[in-house]
């Protein structure tokens, strides 16, 4: 009986540390978390450093959209992915053009309707913003290069047809936005603001608000 009861503590005991142990490293993140923690911060770091890049940043964009339609040329395939990818061009296009509240929306703030009213208004706030835009675009054409190299996706189907079909969507959802911002009188082009030569730029030993007051 002593024998029986002291293997039962020493089963518990020893149960009640591998216990320990398993919530321990379930606590502690493994190396493969880290890795992974770390590899996103450095991604979201140098993203951030290319906001104010918006040239070098499109360019990247055009030359992705260069390498998947000369893939698609090459091996004369996967117009499914290549009209998958137009489609999702278009859909983030026609967001980055359209306003950030709905005018159709009368419980919201509204564009405006007269000049007096278009004074006092905001700038123009897309429901995509550029940045979100070109991440979009740029992340979506390098998952469609990637998916070009797998057979599964190489699905045969008459590409003029898509093409076509494609094609009237676009002029026909051009024309719905063109329309929309005809009838609620915007225009979402930020081009042409006026820009300071000087903006942010510190001409003195104190910085801008000293030199701000001297000039005074």
């Amino acid at each position: 009986l002593q024998l029986l009861l002291l293997s039962l503590a020493l089963y518990k005991s020893l149960d009640m540390m591998e216990g320990s142990d398993t919530d321990g490293m379930g606590n502690s993140p493994s190396a493969m978390q880290q890795n992974s923690a770390q590899l996103k911060r450095v991604i979201q770091y140098w993203l951030d450093k290319s906001t104010i890049h918006v040239v070098p940043r499109w360019c990247l964009f055009l030359f992705l959209l260069f390498v998947f339609f000369l893939r698609i040329y090459l091996v004369q395939g996967y117009f499914i992915v290549a009209y998958g990818l137009g489609i999702f061009l278009l859909n983030n296009f026609i967001a980055f053009l359209s306003p950030l509240e709905d005018p159709n929306d009368s419980n919201g703030p509204t564009l405006p309707q007269t000049s007096k009213e278009g004074k006092e208004f905001r700038p123009f706030a897309r429901r995509l913003p550029e940045f979100k835009f070109w991440l979009a675009c740029s992340r979506g054409t390098a998952i469609c290069i990637l998916m070009t190299f797998f057979s599964i996706f190489d699905v045969p189907v008459f590409w003029p047809i898509l093409l076509l079909y494609f094609f009237v969507l676009f002029f026909a959802t051009m024309k719905r936005q063109i329309m929309h911002m005809y009838k609620h009188k915007y225009v979402p082009i930020s081009f042409g603001k006026t820009k300071y030569k000087d903006a942010g730029v510190e001409k003195s030993m104190f910085g801008g608000g000293a030199a701000g007051h001297r000039s005074r």
